[in-house]
């Protein structure tokens, strides 16, 4: 309705009350009742006059919006401005490895409308999607350059046991290699799962063993070798994990995580870490109860294996000359594979405490039977060792961290990295766990953004049992007088090094330049006369890392 037309039909209705009005004044019979039967018709009409008024404006406003709509679908009508679109970058999804962040844009000029145009490319982590999976490849690639000032073995990793004495004939020369061997490579999956999260890790290195002699001679085909290969399931307060993984007994850095960031291996390019190092990687199953974000209580069984030395330069016991063929057959002295009878698994508890992120604590124990048979008399023999640890980092100082790790046990010195025998055997065949312990005492620090600095002191002490062979003469056992040098009271390192990263970016990676020095010694329970009271060795690492970019999402 036009405006026209709506000024005509209200003076037509205002023009009817008029004469309404004119009407009742001109009847002189009852002019009295006239006159108030007018006022009362002419307040009904105002009345009406306001309602129709109303209507009329809610028509209007009706009909505006109607010619609204069919201007703006009409070809050729002129648009009603757009609002201005930037593909820009938010501040909160820069990514990146560096704390740099862009400056906010300052205002723009008005642009044109674009509702196709593609976001701008930005860095991302390297990850793909299968299915509702995430998958992120990880590793890196070293190229390791190692100097021994002794001939003590080990390739690229310490033999903390078997440094040579100054007399040795390993000792008269030194030796130098370059490796590629610490280079890793693997993946880890993430997904959510019926409200559960799902982690599956694996990864590998290059330092498995090899029969053949064309690692040294003509190609150096180094072998992979399986470190870990787990799947973790957490859901609520309770976690599960199954597979290959670091001991539960190897100290954490963060509750009780086993992803390789929250473990405390130290810092050192050695690839066998450091002596006194309470470690293993072993398949096992555990379970994981967290009553709140601070606290952490798990139970687990790990594989067993009944150690008598031998692995990495560890020493081993004598036996007695009946029981010789023990060795090798119920007990492992490193020379068979997944072949020792074993009772039952290692069980393993932990409580950790992370009551502030500058906070870590935990204490450990394990459980450990060991059992023979004597074949000469037909008789059987069970005993059962343990041990426990206390552990902690602690950031006393703005990027500064205090390390110590303790470790004592009766019977578990194959989780000191083999360094310590777990048992001697008695002449009748029964069985005497061995004392051993390890300790780690040290700080690391960053010492800028991209420099990392540490130092380490740590050892491992191996205690003496001995008895008679059944000839009532000999002596056997560990650290009895006349025992060989390669029994061992203790073995110590005094180690520091640094880890310097000279680039990095979010979606090439990072390099890094990384150097250790090590002073590893050890004294042996028995020293003939003139003879060395200990052996010492000089071990110089550098290391040149290429590690791939990425990082896994966060955890729902």
């Amino acid at each position: 309705m036009k405006r026209t037309q709506r000024t005509a039909f209200v003076l037509s209705l205002m023009a009817v009350a008029f004469l309404s009005t004119g009407r009742a004044a001109d009847d002189p019979a009852d002019k009295t009742t006239s006159t108030a039967s007018n006022s009362t018709e002419l307040a009904k009409l105002k009345a009406q006059i306001e309602e129709q008024q109303k209507q009329i404006e809610q028509l209007s406003a009706m009909l505006a919006a109607q010619k609204k709509m069919v201007d703006q679908l009409t070809p050729g009508a002129p648009a009603a401005p757009a609002a201005t679109v930037h593909n820009l970058p938010s501040l909160g999804e820069v990514a990146s490895t560096t704390p740099m962040v862009p400056p906010a844009p300052a205002a723009p000029a008005p642009a044109v409308f674009e509702p196709q145009a593609a976001p701008a490319e930005t860095s991302s982590p390297l990850q793909f999607k299968i299915g509702d999976a995430t998958v992120q490849p990880i590793g890196f690639m070293d190229f390791t350059a190692e100097f021994k000032n002794e001939n003590a073995g080990g390739s690229i990793g310490s033999s903390f046991g078997s440094v040579p004495f100054d007399n040795a004939t390993t000792a008269r020369l030194s030796e130098f290699r370059f490796s590629p061997q610490n280079s890793r490579f693997g993946f880890r999956v993430d997904a959510n799962v019926m409200g559960a999260h799902i982690i599956g890790y694996n990864e590998n290195d290059f330092l498995g063993t090899s029969g053949t002699n064309n690692i040294s001679v003509t190609n150096g085909a180094f072998v992979p070798r399986l470190r870990l290969f787990w799947v973790d399931i957490r859901r609520g307060q309770w976690e599960i994990l199954g597979g290959q993984s670091w001991s539960m007994l190897t100290p954490n850095r963060k509750g009780l995580s086993p992803l390789p960031a929250d473990i405390f291996y130290s810092q050192a390019t050695d690839v066998n870490y450091i002596v006194g190092l309470t470690w293993t990687r072993q398949p096992g199953f555990r379970a994981i109860y967290h009553p709140t974000d601070k606290v952490a209580f798990g139970v687990a069984l790990e594989n067993p294996d009944q150690y008598i030395g031998g692995s990495s330069g560890g020493p081993s016991p004598v036996l007695p000359s009946a029981l010789s063929s023990l060795a090798g057959a119920q007990f492992d002295n490193a020379t068979n594979v997944q072949t020792i009878p074993n009772l039952h698994p290692d069980i393993i508890a932990k409580l950790a405490f992370d009551p502030v992120s500058q906070v870590h604590f935990e204490i450990a124990g394990i459980e450990r039977t060991f059992k023979d048979w004597n074949p000469n008399t037909n008789v059987y023999f069970t005993k059962v060792g343990g041990g426990g640890s206390f552990n902690g980092n602690f950031e006393i100082a703005k990027n500064f961290r205090l390390i110590t790790n303790n470790y004592w046990s009766d019977g578990g010195g194959r989780y000191l990295f083999g360094q310590a025998p777990d048992l001697m055997v008695r002449s009748d065949g029964s069985i005497s766990p061995i004392h051993a312990g390890g300790t780690i005492q040290g700080f690391e620090t960053n010492a800028g953004k991209n420099t990392l600095l540490y130092a380490y002191w740590s050892g491992v002490y191996i205690g003496k049992d001995t008895g008679l062979d059944a000839n009532g003469t000999s002596l056997i056992g560990y650290g009895y007088h006349g025992s060989a040098n390669s029994q061992d009271r203790y073995i110590q390192e005094i180690t520091f090094g640094f880890n310097q990263t000279i680039w990095k970016d979010a979606k090439w990676g990072a390099v890094n330049v990384m150097g250790q020095y090590a002073y590893i010694f050890r004294e042996p329970w028995y020293v003939a006369a003139n003879a060395p009271k200990s052996a010492h060795d000089n071990t110089v690492f550098l290391n040149l890392r290429y590690t791939l970019p990425g990082a896994a999402p966060a955890a729902k």
